[in-house]
């Protein structure tokens, strides 16, 4: 059972190892419109369904009416206050790896896509939007992997409680028939001494009947 548990425990804290430092980065990317700056993050443990689930609902907080063609999410006239108040859109793909779901994201700001060279402030503020998306999607992921592992230990720990409640059972009917044993054992020792009190008076009552038998048939 113990090792049972810390198999378990392993499983979990190697799907925590994906606990390095999430960083963003810009490089060039084809989105729809041609060859424009992206930002890439990557999500660590997560399906595809649940980031892009997440960045359709943190898009449609941003006002934007999203909508999704060959495998591009776009996210028109969202507005990010931060940013400012001129409305921008965004273009997503979810590039799927193993154990890991990369974000690419180009932010049309009306003219010109976002990059750090030309929108230093802009980027800074778009850079921690995807950091802290790519982090809580990840934490999200491996939340959701320790509730498994969690039930499955659960499980596992409400299986050795009832091996050991049987373990016990099983020592008190041994003490029970070891108990009951004991007694027979003094009981057989009991009886064999009457048996052999009964024989021996059985031997002597014979012996009266016999004598008085003789008299009977003395008597002429």
């Amino acid at each position: 059972m113990r090792k049972l548990t810390l198999f378990l425990f392993a499983i979990l804290f190697s799907s925590i190892s994906w606990g390095q430092k999430i960083t963003v980065h810009e490089q060039s990317e084809d989105l729809g419109k041609g060859k424009n700056n992206a930002l890439v993050v990557t999500i660590y443990g997560a399906d595809e369904s649940d980031v892009e689930h997440a960045w359709k609902s943190l898009m449609k907080d941003y006002g934007g009416k999203v909508s999704s063609t060959k495998g591009i999410m776009l996210a028109q006239n969202a507005i990010i206050k931060t940013m400012g108040d001129k409305p921008i859109d965004l273009y997503a793909r979810f590039d799927v790896k193993k154990d890991e779901v990369e974000l690419v994201v180009s932010f049309d700001l009306g003219g010109a896509f976002l990059s750090a060279s030309a929108h230093p402030d802009k980027y800074k503020i778009a850079e921690k939007i995807m950091h802290d998306f790519a982090a809580k999607a990840t934490a999200d992921a491996i939340n959701d992997k320790l509730k498994v592992q969690q039930k499955a230990l659960d499980k596992l720990t409400g299986q050795e409680k009832d091996l050991e409640k049987d373990n016990k059972n099983l020592n008190s009917d041994i003490d029970d028939y070891q108990n009951k044993i004991k007694k027979a054992q003094d009981a057989i020792v009991k009886n064999k001494d009457e048996q052999a009190k009964k024989q021996t008076e059985i031997s002597n009552q014979t012996k009266v009947v016999e004598e008085l038998d003789k008299k009977a048939k003395d008597v002429k």
